[in-house]
């Protein structure tokens, strides 16, 4: 019969044996908790980077039987856009692989149309202990007073979708608006005459304080800063193919030299089915999000470029930062930048979000 190897001298009994502690003081240092002078600290932490050890962080959370608990507070999905749709799909992939290891994830939603519905669904997230929160900050003053009270509970938070300056979020994971916009208008400005103009949609019932549609217009404007005069801006406050046709067709009318239409949003749809049936197939289209109506359009020849920000890998970065901050005790990227991608007919096949 083969003898039984010796086991390697580098757990946590040979840390502590090297450390002259006890074994519950090497555990307090590896997972990081109070109790241990810095002094100790230190040399039980040179000791473990001698012996390279890894701890079985699975084991040790199976064994402990600790939940988890994350939160999530997203809009709600409706019929206007699948945008939010496919970022819940991001976090039940992120959901499915840390589960075994007690994670837990509260699902909280607020209506994108109306801003009152915010604070009320973060009170309700507030009512129940939490560990973590991924959101979408997209109302800037609602999000900053609830980001604040999960300062004060010391509760980390990850922005996906858009971010706030000045709220020290555990990380931001999405695209960089205002160059997102900028680029929009750097690509429409190649297929334009010098002498056409440009109309600007925001659909929402909200635009005052919605930080991503804001920025991406913002950063558009920077790019014809010399020619402020080629944009024309239209706020579409519902989204219904009556109002969309009413509001485009008074712009469209009042001025023959647009020749073009940047929708800041993912419903960009709207204004390819208006284009259609009011037979301007010949206006440039340019619009959010690979979802399946605008590619459908996109297919048509109704919407020339989409641009993509891959939500649901926004969402499933955002979950799992927090578990490798909060489990693996791992250091997080402070901001992760979705890369801008541009979507057209002749490459939709080929996209994945």
């Amino acid at each position: 019969m083969k003898a039984k190897q010796p086991e390697q001298p580098n757990g946590v009994k040979e840390i502590a044996r090297r450390a002259k502690v006890s074994i519950a003081t090497v555990d307090r240092v590896i997972h990081n908790r109070s109790g241990v002078s810095a002094k100790t600290r230190a040399r039980i932490e040179k000791i473990i980077q001698e012996l390279n050890y890894q701890p079985n962080i699975i084991a040790s959370r199976l064994a402990s039987r600790k939940i988890l608990n994350l939160a999530i507070l997203l809009p709600a999905v409706t019929t206007e856009t699948a945008y939010w749709e496919i970022l819940l799909a991001g976090v039940g992939q992120a959901e499915e692989e840390i589960r075994q290891m007690g994670v837990r994830i509260e699902r909280h939603f607020f209506d994108f149309n109306d801003r009152s519905s915010f604070p009320k669904a973060a009170k309700q997230l507030l009512k129940n202990p939490v560990d973590g929160v991924l959101l979408a900050p997209l109302f800037i003053d609602e999000a900053t007073e609830f980001c604040r009270e999960l300062q004060e509970k010391n509760v980390p938070f990850v922005f996906i979708n858009s971010g706030i300056p000045g709220l020290d979020s555990l990380s931001y994971i999405g695209p960089e608006l205002f160059r997102s916009g900028y680029l929009a208008a750097h690509l429409m400005s190649y297929c334009l005459a010098p002498q056409d103009k440009i109309m600007v949609v925001n659909m929402t019932r909200q635009i005052e304080g919605i930080h991503p549609l804001l920025r991406k217009e913002e950063g558009f404007r920077a790019y014809f800063a010399e020619q402020p005069e080629r944009i024309v801006k239209a706020d579409v406050r519902e989204s219904s193919d009556a109002t969309v046709e009413k509001k485009l067709a008074e712009a469209l009318a009042a001025d023959p030299a647009i020749k073009a239409i940047f929708v800041t949003s993912s419903r960009v749809r709207y204004v390819a089915r208006y284009l259609e049936t009011a037979g301007k197939g010949d206006i440039l289209v340019m619009g959010y999000d690979f979802l399946p109506d605008n590619v459908a359009w996109l297919q048509k020849g109704m919407i020339d470029f989409l641009i993509c920000q891959k939500p649901q890998e926004q969402a499933y970065r955002g979950i799992m930062t927090l578990y490798q901050h909060l489990v693996l005790g791992a250091p997080v990227e402070k901001e992760y930048f979705m890369p801008i991608d541009i979507i057209t007919r002749e490459n939709h096949m080929y996209y994945k979000n």
